[in-house]
């Protein structure tokens, strides 16, 4: 039993370390930086803030829309990019369509626009469609999105402006969600809580990956991509990092994207993600991260890749040791936990309007989600081909 319980104690600690200790210490350090800049502003008086360059100053840009059956979003995008508050001159848009299947190949093939040039590919997974993208690409900072993304009238003088600085790589920008009734309260949730993580770290100069739908990269950055990868948006910026440069976040760089309508939705996507980090582990594990950095790699990234196992440890070795009074209570609050999930699984369509009605159900799903991915990622399952979620 002194096994048993050792278990527990380990399974609790980590856990309690991954969703609470982490971000609190996140957050005294935030503090600390955040009082520290803003008493050398009172005594400096100089503006901390980057200062988008003039329209004569914008650099030429490339804009990479990788699609698969976006039909639904395309004609959106095409007119949220004739809204952008950019120089038509300076930019270029590449939409590559990789093997579509609905009408996204007809609509990409009326396009007649200046600036604007069509790719159409056979279906090979959105790391082929990025590379075959980028050999196209005539100007020296690269702008990664989707089909489904909105951008801010200025998101692009947002991410563009940090360029000026030669040491600086990588600018992830930052997203917002257009969500379902049932997505408000799951991955809206759970992103409101990640995105405050990701600007705590950003401030302690430890932005670990990118939102792929809105970031961009330096062209001499850039590393192509192997056929079968999954996590670009973490891919590409490790390998700007392997290269000395710098990985930023800009919170005012907004974009809008487009939740998964559903749980059901969202845990297809997280299994495929779950393929990549399993499959790109290694390579993650031998990057070269600076102290804090390495810190924030291992306390949100990879430990969250470790809940998963954890969660049906913990409970298996809360039954094993549940006929100990002490023990009785965290019993009694894993099968609370489960009995939440399992309610906001039965009743989802009832409950999608209750506030935190249905967070248990999204957190377990999720978790579930990445053990599946791990087991797919071991027996050899593909996994770099996208699909469609809703």
């Amino acid at each position: 039993m002194y096994i048993v319980a050792v278990t527990f104690w380990i399974c609790l600690f980590l856990i309690f370390y991954t969703y609470v200790f982490y971000p609190s210490v996140l957050f005294i350090a935030y503090t600390f930086v955040q009082l520290r800049r803003d008493i050398d502003y009172l005594t400096t008086r100089r503006n901390r803030r980057t200062l988008s360059p003039v329209t004569e100053e914008l650099p030429a840009v490339s804009m990479i829309v990788p699609a698969y059956n976006e039909e639904e979003h395309l004609e959106a995008k095409l007119a949220n990019l004739r809204d952008t508050d950019y120089p038509r001159e300076n930019l270029q848009v590449i939409f590559v369509s990789d093997g579509s299947t609905d009408r996204t190949q007809q609509i990409l093939s009326g396009l007649n626009e200046p600036g604007i040039d069509v790719i159409f590919k056979k279906r090979e997974g959105k790391a082929s469609a990025l590379n075959r993208a980028i050999e196209n690409a005539r100007n020296p900072i690269l702008i990664f999105s989707d089909g489904s993304t909105l951008f801010e009238p200025d998101a692009l003088r947002m991410l563009v402006r940090h360029f000026n600085r030669p040491d600086v790589g990588v600018v992830c920008g930052s997203l917002k969600f257009a969500a379902s009734e049932e997505s408000q309260q799951t991955e809206g949730i759970y992103w409101k809580y990640e995105s405050i993580i990701r600007l705590m770290e950003s401030r302690l100069g430890a932005t670990l990956t990118a939102s792929g739908a809105i970031y961009a990269l330096r062209r001499e950055a850039w590393s192509p991509l192997s056929s079968d990868a999954i996590l670009d948006d973490f891919i590409i910026p490790v390998n700007a990092r392997k290269q000395g440069y710098r990985v930023i976040y800009d919170p005012e760089a907004i974009a809008l994207e487009f939740a998964s309508s559903s749980v059901k939705g969202e845990f297809a996507r997280r299994v495929r993600l779950a393929m990549g980090s399993f499959r790109s582990l290694p390579e993650f594990l031998r990057a070269p991260l600076p102290g804090f950095t390495r810190f924030a790699f291992l306390s949100h990234k990879l430990m969250r890749w470790v809940v998963p196992f954890l969660v049906p440890l913990i409970l298996v070795t809360s039954i094993i040791l549940s006929y100990e009074r002490s023990y009785q209570l965290f019993f009694v609050l894993q099968m609370a936990f489960y009995v939440w999930a399992a309610t906001g699984f039965f009743f989802q369509r009832h409950l999608r309007r209750v506030r935190f009605a249905l967070v248990g159900y999204f957190l377990l799903a999720m978790n579930l989600a990445f053990l599946v991915g791990m087991y797919r990622c071991l027996t050899g399952r593909k996994g770099a081909v996208w699909q469609r979620v809703s």
